[in-house]
């Protein structure tokens, strides 16, 4: 049998689920299709189950350095089997809240495999057979799965991504992650706090190569204090799997190659959108050369009825950015009016130890994209509320257009960025200026403070320092 919808949506990541909710509101009956778990990668193996793990090793590094404080910790130890369960028990959490939230909306949850056969018809392949169900407009959102290297295919025993990192089979003693994006950095961080010896190959010149350079350079400093190995300008070139562990050969930034034994290896390369099986050669829609599917500023393909958000699209691929192409979309199928994304709005989070969170141009960018710039610049060690909680490494950079006094651009590192930047993209979002930043009231003590001081830096007016 047939069932009729106003909108189907493949996917129910938070730019699928958001999208069916925002729709529910609009008053389209709608159906989600989803072949694995409510809520997609980012509840259950990505975004937030990460961050439990990332919270655990917080914890624990802050307990054996209780003495900084005044406190005293003794026989300080980690259990990596009741730090993944804790995680697990997060994202299990939010996976019902999902599906708490589909049905408070109304919403109808096919659980399959679905495929557009035709415009406006969806094949479902379900445990039960088969369902064919049909809508007006249809949007993608199946999101993407970890890049594979040809010569070091994950096996879940000694070759890792993202999936086994978050549930290991055992503690690794020596990990050689390769990448350094976001995923790379956070695993790294992770695994560090909680006592392997981490090594991170970058091939680019230098780690986190999408921030901004001074980012960039303080957080590799920052690691390797902390006793990581960063190789960057490298490459591994191949690697050999036993029972005992891996082998990999490692070209360096000279061009040197050398081999080193590791016990585990974590495969943070980028991703791949999953396109495969959704039936885009059969209906003509058109992929870049990443084989991303090609949207236009309200998430339409070229095939009319047709919609795409979320990593199945273009960059950056952030769960937020999903969730507003959602929106987007929905309000464009319901014949509103929505504002078109402007990336360079979106803020970036990496919750590494130290943090990194940014939004807009780098000073780089800024510069090659014809900007005269005026840069700020404002360390932790200058607020009283960063030394008070012992948190006092990392710094706030702003960057400014000489002539406008537009925010271009805004970089940080160091204790609670990630909640900091937001403030900057309201900014911007706004299309604010110096003259409203300086002039805004920030509250003491507090590490927006920083924010302040290095707005007043860029225009030679910074106060505590």
């Amino acid at each position: 049998m047939t069932k009729s919808y106003d909108l189907i949506i493949l996917g129910s990541g938070p730019g699928g689920y958001v999208a069916a909710i925002r729709a529910s509101q609009l008053g389209l009956k709608t159906a989600i299709v989803e072949r694995e778990n409510l809520g997609g990668i980012c509840l259950n193996w990505g975004c937030i189950p990460t961050k439990a793990l990332l919270r655990s090793a917080e914890v624990f590094h802050n307990m054996k350095h209780a003495a900084d404080y005044g406190l005293a910790a003794e026989k300080i130890s980690a259990d990596l089997d009741a730090v993944v369960k804790r995680s697990r028990g997060v994202a299990n959490q939010l996976n019902k809240g999902v599906t708490g939230l589909m049905k408070k909306n109304k919403i109808d949850v096919v659980m399959g495999d679905g495929k557009i056969v035709e415009k406006g018809k969806v094949a479902v392949k379900t445990e039960k057979g088969d369902e064919e169900l049909t809508a007006k407009n249809i949007i993608i959102a199946t999101g993407a799965r970890a890049r594979d290297l040809p010569f070091a295919k994950a096996d879940g025993k000694r070759i890792w991504t993202y999936r086994h990192a978050m549930t290991p089979p055992e503690m690794p003693k020596k990990l050689l992650v390769i990448g350094s994006g976001a995923i790379g950095i956070e695993f790294a961080s992770f695994y560090n706090d909680m006592g392997a010896e981490v090594t991170v190959v970058e091939m680019m010149d230098r780690i986190v190569p999408v921030e901004d350079e001074e980012i960039s350079k303080f957080l590799e400093k920052s690691l390797k204090k902390q006793g990581m190995t960063i190789m960057t300008g490298a490459g591994v070139k191949s690697i050999e799997t036993s029972a005992k562990g891996v082998k990999a050969e490692i070209e360096d930034s000279k061009g040197k190659k050398a081999s080193h034994d590791f016990s585990h290896v974590i495969v943070a390369v980028g991703i791949q959108p999953n396109v495969e099986t959704v039936g885009l050669d059969e209906l003509g829609i058109e992929p870049d050369e990443r084989f991303h599917i090609k949207t236009d500023a309200m998430c339409r393909t070229n095939v009319e009825g047709i919609y795409a958000i979320g990593d199945v699209t273009g960059g950056p691929w952030l769960a937020h950015k999903a969730s507003h192409e959602g929106v987007i979309a929905v309000e464009a199928i319901a014949g509103g009016h929505p504002h078109a994304m402007d990336v360079n709005n979106i803020p970036g989070c990496t919750y590494c130890h130290p943090q990194i969170a940014s939004v807009g141009l780098t000073e780089a960018k800024a510069k090659a994209a014809g900007h005269d710039v005026k840069v700020g610049n404002f360390p932790f060690i200058g607020n009283g509320k960063a030394i008070a909680l012992g948190e006092t490494e990392g710094f706030i950079k702003t960057v400014f257009d000489a002539k406008t006094g537009e925010l271009l651009g805004a970089h940080m590192i160091g204790a609670e960025v990630t909640e900091l930047i937001q403030g900057y993209t309201v900014g911007k979002t706004l299309e604010t200026t110096e003259a409203e930043l300086m002039n805004t009231v920030f509250p003491h003590p507090t590490l927006s403070e920083i924010m302040h001081e290095s707005v007043l830096d860029a225009y030679e007016r910074v106060l505590h320092m």
